[in-house]
């Protein structure tokens, strides 16, 4: 068994002297499972076991912000690959997902994007529970803040334990981008988390999860400083294999360590913070799912809930790229601005994304273009799409891979927005504010709507934002309630972005620490846990 070392007891010592038995399971130490175990384990009395499949965080491609692409494809990705797409003309996108401490937040582009106030208002509406409204939210993020900007107490925080800051001098290519959006009529933002993400959109100063050139994971800041806990443990290359049932209720997980199934149990409640991916695998291969997709591989039903791996969502981004005259610096993780912006005047909320990064991002192959040696790649993407995938099992076994069906571009409305997407960044891009940096286009380059489709479909890859798959809700597709309770069984809990009703408009990791903090807040009212002086005064 392979227990990280920090600072921390060994299951060998005090832990195990009691079995394998604690009072809370996490399963996954990413964005949001790091902040419900550390929450948890505030209070002291609590035992808590949290559970990684993946490593530690201790490689430089995680701690230096400017590497994050390096861990793409390596140890620290659980590499999965979509199903051919025909909206893709039958590609098949690699939907990179961080496995180690910290999870997406250990090796992603350290964006912090809070997701729209409509974003939120829609998530009250379907759990039909005001506590997920935007208004509550704002009081999570005034807890969760270590805002380093200008002032703003409706809604930013400081104190909290994330660190947020903008770059202290961005890049010329992120400051000509300002002046692009502002030369068209896009308002200018001092920051994207502020009264931004209550407008129909705008163009900011990227905020980011860097401190002192270094990355700061979710793991880093909540669970870190408190691994000298005699009540926390946490076990990396623990891979959780099925949830234990004592009828109806979940007890305890199955657990791969070391080449060994190990059992652990759970006096009051398990967690499942896995992902949008693998906690929808393990609740199926668990026996809680669609009851025909369970039958098919002899799995018995213990549970059907029909909207268990369905639902899929995620961000899709095309590379529009323009070539330096000369090369140009590269500022923290690569990404200091962002813009969000309507294809339509009517939306309520900003339906395209755009994420610029400073260095020049080679496009597929399917597209036949050649990527310069220098340059930029601005990823425009969709902030609200339409379509809908979904994942299937291919076997019983947890060592059985999952297939994952994005169904990407399969809806005209995700089209007609990513064509006024590629077109509002060409026009930036192309714009005057770029000029004394550039020496033109390299992609996509000007070409009829029919090319422009090809190029669409040919150039698209994913912000790696995967979510919904085990929505909240009150439907019949729901898996989740309001508290977070998976329907029909006891002492059971999902929170990630699986839980999502719908995706978030911007980067995902600030709203998983959302949906962590939430439902440790839901853990500790109903167990009755000691809360901490700081957070006495703050949403349950």
């Amino acid at each position: 068994m392979k227990l990280n070392t920090y600072e921390q007891n060994s299951l060998d010592n005090s832990v195990t002297s009691r079995g394998d038995v604690f009072d809370f399971i996490v399963c996954g130490a990413g964005s949001s499972g790091s902040v419900v175990a550390a929450r948890l384990a505030e209070d002291g009395g609590a035992r808590v076991l949290l559970l990684e499949a993946g490593g530690d965080d201790s490689a430089e491609t995680v701690t230096n912000p400017a590497q994050w692409p390096l861990n793409l494809g390596s140890s620290r990705d659980w590499g999965f690959i979509g199903e051919p797409a025909p909206g893709l003309d039958s590609r098949r996108l690699p939907l990179s997902m961080g496995k180690g401490l910290g999870g997406g937040s250990s090796i992603n582009v350290m964006v912090w994007a809070r997701g729209h106030k409509e974003d939120w208002e829609h998530f009250a509406a379907e759990a039909g529970d005001e506590a997920w409204g935007y208004e509550s939210i704002l009081r999570y993020y005034r807890r969760i803040e270590d805002w380093n900007g200008d002032p703003d107490p409706i809604r930013r925080g400081v104190g909290g334990p994330a660190y947020v800051a903008q770059p202290q001098k961005p890049q010329p290519i992120a400051e000509a981008l300002l002046k692009a959006a502002s030369a068209i009529g896009i308002p200018v933002f001092d920051t994207p988390n502020g009264e931004m993400m209550e407008s129909p959109g705008g163009a900011s100063i990227a905020e980011l999860r860097i401190r002192n050139g270094k990355r700061e994971s979710v793991f880093g800041s909540y669970v870190r400083p408190l691994l000298s806990r005699p009540n926390l443990a946490v076990i990396t290359d623990a891979l959780v294999t099925r949830l234990i049932f004592d009828g109806k209720r979940v007890i305890g997980v199955e657990v791969l360590v070391d080449g060994r199934l190990r059992q652990f149990t759970a006096r009051c409640e398990t967690v499942l913070s896995l992902g949008a991916i693998n906690t929808p695998k393990v609740l199926m291969q668990s026996g809680i799912g669609p009851e025909h997709e369970l039958r098919a591989h002899d799995i018995p039903v213990i549970q059907h809930l029909p909207g268990v791996g369905q639902n899929h969502q995620d961000h899709l981004a095309f590379g529009c790229t323009w070539a330096y005259k000369k090369p140009e610096g590269v500022g923290g993780s690569g990404c200091e601005a962002k813009l969000y912006w309507r294809s339509d005047a009517r939306l309520a909320q900003p339906d395209i994304l755009q994420c610029q990064l400073e260095f020049a991002v080679p496009s597929p192959i399917e597209t036949e273009l050649e990527t310069p040696e220098h340059g930029w790649t601005m990823f425009t993407g969709l902030a609200q799409p339409k379509s809908r995938g979904r994942l299937r099992l291919s076997g019983s076994s947890f060592a059985d891979p999952i297939l994952i069906e994005p169904n990407s571009l399969s809806e005209p409305e995700d089209m007609a927005a990513a064509l006024a997407a590629v077109e509002l960044c060409r026009d930036l891009g192309n714009s005057e504010a770029f000029t004394p940096l550039v020496t033109g286009e390299t992609a996509p380059g000007a070409r009829d709507r029919a090319g422009m489709v090809r190029f669409i479909r040919r150039s698209a890859v994913t912000y790696w934002h995967q979510s919904c798959t085990a929505k909240m809700g009150r439907d019949d597709m729901s898996v989740v309630d309001n508290q977070l309770k998976v329907y029909g069984i006891d002492g059971l809990r999902i929170a990630d972005s699986s839980i999502m009703p719908r995706i978030t408009t911007g980067n995902t990791m600030a709203p998983c620490v959302v949906i962590g903090e939430r439902a440790a807040d839901l853990l500790r009212e109903q167990h009755s846990l000691y809360r901490p002086a700081e957070v006495l005064s703050q949403p349950s």
